[in-house]
């Protein structure tokens, strides 16, 4: 009888761990992820063998630029650097946090 309730006991935990890991919601470096693919990024940039190398190879980005500088350029690029030939693309606050976050975790 006690065997059987230990089981039941967990059977019912880990079911209750498999339903909130199905819930977690995405960090925000992979919904950074998403939304590089969504936002079509990858038309002008490469990370690894993905993407078309118009744009710098993003790759390893996050080594030179911290977040919060990657935040601004994508808010304006030009106003980073003068030079710069990205455009200002329609993004939302969401969308430039999560993107810059991932983009700081490429090494």
């Amino acid at each position: 009888m006690k065997i059987t309730l230990v089981v039941v006991v967990v059977a019912a935990l880990l079911a209750a761990v498999a339903c909130a890991t199905a819930q977690t919601p995405p960090a925000p470096v992979e919904r950074g992820q998403a939304a590089f693919k969504t936002n079509g990024c990858y038309g002008c940039h490469m990370i690894g063998k993905f993407g078309t190398p118009i744009g710098p190879d993003l790759s390893s980005v996050g080594r030179k630029y911290s977040a919060e500088y990657l935040a601004r350029w994508l808010r304006d690029p030009a106003a980073q650097r003068p030079s710069a030939h990205m455009p200002v693309l329609e993004l939302t606050e969401d969308d430039i946090q999560e993107l810059s976050e991932y983009l700081a975790t490429l090494r």
